[in-house]
């Protein structure tokens, strides 16, 4: 099911938590909601799943104008970052809860538990409590237990925001495989650039109550509106004045080495910088550096291979420069 926002507004006192806010999020998209905290996203989706009544604006499932419905009336399933399973309940009773109490038949409902059960790997967990769960497991049971009643659209606030960082990057991909399989309209809000450009087909950016950029990932990264967007999704640094991207700045101990080649798409100049501290991060490095003529600092990320190659030390002096710039398109 497609979802259109119109003319969005909500405040709450002299703050504006949505500020004339449009979006349509195709059928069967994952969709991102990314922004700093206090941006707006999670009361859109909020608005979007009928927590919240707007002030002013309309809200749309399919066509269908939701903006007065209740959110039982709009087919939705959610899940939060903190999700309140019953304590009392198996995995199993879990995600059956929701087809139980719209009393559907008994075989109906274990053939789409098994099912569900099969889809979130928790097939051997099943007669589990979620006491007896890790917190990867917990999240996929409630997203099995949101898409048990078949939902028209799915909606999630955070769901891995509390889960540490090995555990998130499983269930990003995991949910991306899940999404694919059951082809559900999604709407994920986030605050975290990586998880948003890991799993979405879309991501819109909001600050301030506002939509600053609407777009596929790669045009997000490669062609931003603004110095916001391009900020905010992904790290950015200043060199002679321009934003580069830090895996787009080349280094080399001699000017000749930074020179323009086959891989830039401008020149925007050498320029010589004393190096302020090396940090390997696994597979790559984290260069932090202070260009010589004006003080301005900024970071380059190079790959492990040419750290081994140039052995950068702090307080040697190197030489940089950009190889390619984002577009930025309103700027």
């Amino acid at each position: 099911m497609s979802i259109s926002v119109i003319g969005a507004n909500k405040r709450y006192g002299e703050f504006a938590a949505l500020d004339d806010v449009s979006i349509d999020i195709p059928e069967g998209s994952l969709t991102s909601l990314l922004g700093p905290s206090g941006s707006g996203k999670s009361t859109l989706l909020r608005a979007i799943a009928g927590l919240d009544r707007l002030d002013s604006g309309t809200v749309k499932i399919n066509g269908r104008d939701v903006s007065s419905a209740s959110p039982q009336q709009r087919d939705i399933g959610f899940v939060f970052q903190h999700y309140a399973a019953f304590k009392h309940l198996t995995v199993r009773e879990n995600i059956a809860f929701g087809l139980k109490i719209r009393k559907r038949p008994k075989d109906e409902i274990k053939k789409k538990v098994d099912e569900l059960l099969d889809i979130v790997g928790l097939t051997v967990f099943q007669k589990r409590y979620p006491a007896q769960l890790s917190g990867g497991q917990r999240q996929r049971m409630a997203l099995a237990r949101a898409l048990a009643v078949d939902p028209q659209v799915l909606l999630l606030d955070e769901p891995f925001g509390a889960l540490d960082a090995k555990v998130r990057e499983d269930l990003r991909k995991w949910l991306r495989k899940l999404h694919d399989e059951v082809n559900v309209t999604t709407v994920l809000v986030t605050h975290d650039q990586q998880e948003a450009l890991d799993v979405s087909d879309r991501i819109a950016v909001l600050n301030k109550g506002r939509i600053e950029q609407v777009g596929a990932p790669d045009d997000l990264y490669d062609r931003p509106d603004n110095v916001f967007v391009a900020s905010f999704l992904g790290s950015v640094s200043r060199l002679n004045g321009e934003l580069v991207r830090p895996h787009d700045i080349r280094l080399g101990r001699t000017p000749e080495m930074v020179f323009p080649g086959p891989d830039s798409t401008l020149d925007t100049g050498v320029v010589k910088a004393s190096v302020e501290r090396v940090v390997n991060l696994g597979f790559e490095t984290r260069v932090e550096l202070k260009a010589a003529t004006t003080g301005e600092e900024f970071v380059a990320q190079i790959t492990r291979g040419d750290q081994n190659a140039l052995n950068l030390q702090a307080g040697e002096s190197i030489f940089a420069r950009a190889t390619k710039v984002p577009q930025l398109s309103n700027d």
